[in-house]
């Protein structure tokens, strides 16, 4: 599975973006998505996931409220809705793939490349 990240971009504090991230192959609605995060200094994070259905998800708690996660497994896509953005937010944000479909943060990979996000203050 080859996974592409885009739709980061610069944006003022309480602003929003959506990221979205597609991939190859045939096999698409068969596994789980999921969105982490990687700043400057910092270990990568787990931002949101969403099964293979689409009928669960699952965010950190710095992003509930604010982030949305969303599937098209018809165009093997899935998108990351991103509100109330704060200068925190500002990392590379890279999506993977879970083929367990648990959601668990340890069972992502596929790591395909990330987009930047920069939110200013």
């Amino acid at each position: 599975v080859q996974l592409q990240a885009s739709g980061g971009g610069l944006v003022q504090a309480g602003g929003s973006l959506r990221l979205s991230c597609g991939a190859s192959g045939r096999t698409f609605s068969s596994y789980a998505l999921g969105w982490f995060r990687q700043a400057p200094g910092k270990e990568r994070e787990f931002v949101a996931a969403i099964s293979a259905s689409g009928g669960t998800t699952r965010y950190a708690d710095s992003v509930k409220g604010r982030f949305t996660i969303t599937r098209d497994n018809a165009k093997n896509t899935v998108f990351l809705q991103m509100n109330s953005l704060k200068p925190e937010d500002t990392a590379v944000y890279y999506c993977a793939n879970d083929w367990s479909n648990t959601l668990v943060a340890g069972r992502f990979g596929s790591w395909g490349q990330g987009t930047q996000v920069t939110v200013s203050s």
